[in-house]
């Protein structure tokens, strides 16, 4: 670890007294750490002394552990691109959620190709991103032993792999900044995905600076705009009540599994809840009455991300609540609608031994491929032939979307709306702003009332 100090003092040259021969040495002193470098002729011995008192009269710190100025020590102890990100993921990854461990992988595994030097042999990019991003940055599989041809690339790319220093060039930075906006096809990748990887991008930045391996960020000193980013959602995904129902209905018109995943489907529509919470709803946590409106006690979730990213390594991650505290509920009002689909699926299907109401048929967590096909086939069934070719319900997700945005246009209080659905206010007002229909109408309705009650007056 370097330790800079601009504690630095330098002595005049001096003839070394116990060397033989006639021997010039150069002395000088970091913080309380005397040091010295012997040559063989004055000359020499000028130059180095000039050097370092250049770098004192530039105000430029010194190395307390080497005694060096800090740009030759931080050469000298200049590590690889490479290396730096392995240790970037070791440092995020203890109790990281799945989800976003590869999220950092996946940002590394695309600037890292950015960051390699020229050589023979170099690795195709399909090669480069499965050894990257399915190795080197899943510190899962660090005490594995990978094939042999993703070990051959992984030797590559660390022996090819710039060193930190190099990241100062702001073309380097910029080659890495473009990287972020294409696909591994060739194909422009979405504003969001530039944006994220960029700000991975940028915390690495960081931590080197923290290391000492960079003076500053880098990417900071690029004028470089990322593409803006939608993160609304369009009101043309929403379905409206009465198309909720029908797709629900075609839902359970399907096979046992549409049977099964009618209620799963009407969670994500009447409680606005997330797959991974209904995936590990339990029977303990639904307040089912008779008559009326019920409760949804939501404690967990279960986003699926694949076993090499979990701790435990199941496919499912074990989550708390998205935003919030461990141990933290949302309870979440249902509507008698939802309250009815519960009580029949319960009674019809029971619940798995450990109480989820939702399961395979061998007793497992549900999958997005299994509910994604009976959503598709759904929506073949209860839409026309327009709707399926646009955006409408077009992934089961968009129920989530349809019933946030009925919320708001009932004139629900945004705030609760966003207890409700586990948004924050700015976030929800932000992505939902484009599908509250009913603020606008009623915004345009008092603008006209007030234009009347004005001309009125003038009258």
């Amino acid at each position: 670890m370097l330790k800079p100090t601009f504690k630095v003092r330098i002595w005049e040259m001096r003839v070394h007294p116990r060397a033989k021969g006639t021997v010039y040495e150069v002395r000088w002193k970091v913080g309380d750490t005397p040091f010295s470098k012997s040559f063989k002729t004055k000359g020499l011995a000028d130059n180095r002394r000039a050097e370092l008192m250049k770098y004192v009269q530039d105000g430029t710190a010194f190395d307390e552990t080497s005694g060096l100025p800090m740009p030759e020590a931080r050469a000298l102890d200049d590590v690889s691109w490479y290396r730096h990100a392995r240790d970037y993921v070791e440092m995020k990854w203890p109790d990281a959620p799945a989800k976003t461990r590869t999220t950092w992988a996946d940002a590394l595994a695309t600037a890292t190709p950015a960051l390699l030097g020229h050589g023979r042999g170099k690795p195709s990019a399909e090669a480069l991103r499965l050894a990257l991003y399915g190795w080197a940055f899943n510190l899962h599989r660090w005490d594995e032993e990978p094939p042999e041809d993703v070990a051959e690339t992984l030797r590559w790319v660390e022996k090819h792999a710039l060193p930190m220093s190099a990241l100062d060039d702001p073309l380097i930075i910029r080659k890495v900044l473009t990287a972020f906006t294409k696909r591994l096809d060739g194909g422009s990748a979405a504003a969001s995905t530039v944006q994220r990887k960029r700000a991975i991008f940028h915390n690495a930045l960081g931590f080197a600076v923290e290391l000492r391996r960079l003076t500053a960020n880098p990417l900071s000193a690029v004028q470089w705009t990322a593409p803006k980013t939608a993160e609304q959602v369009e009101p043309a995904s929403v379905v409206n009540p009465r198309q909720a129902d029908a797709l629900l209905h075609a839902v359970y018109a399907q096979s046992a599994r549409g049977r099964h995943l009618a209620a799963f489907f009407g969670c994500m529509y009447h409680a606005a809840m997330r797959p991974a919470e209904v995936v590990w709803l339990m029977k303990g946590d639904c307040v089912l009455p008779k008559r009326g409106w019920g409760t949804l006690n939501l404690r967990e979730s279960r986003p699926r991300v694949g076993k090499m990213w979990t701790d435990d390594r199941q496919s499912h991650d074990k989550r708390t609540l998205k935003g919030r505290a461990k141990k933290a509920t949302r309870p979440v009002p249902i509507p008698p609608e939802l309250v009815a689909m519960l009580r029949w699926h319960i009674y019809l299907h029971g619940t798995a031994p450990d109480g989820r109401l939702f399961r395979t048929a061998r007793g497992g967590l549900v999958q997005e491929s299994g509910y994604g096909e009976v959503w598709a086939t759904a929506r073949k069934h209860a839409l026309t032939s327009d709707q399926q070719g646009s955006p409408l319900a077009k992934r089961p997700y968009d129920l989530r979307h349809a019933c946030v945005s009925l919320w708001l246009n009932s004139g629900v209080d945004p705030m609760e709306v966003a207890r409700r659905a586990g948004h924050s206010v700015n976030v929800l007002l932000r992505v939902y702003a484009k599908c509250m229909l009913g603020v606008v109408d009623q915004a345009n309705r008092r603008i006209a009332d007030a234009m009347k009650q004005w001309r009125a007056g003038e009258a």
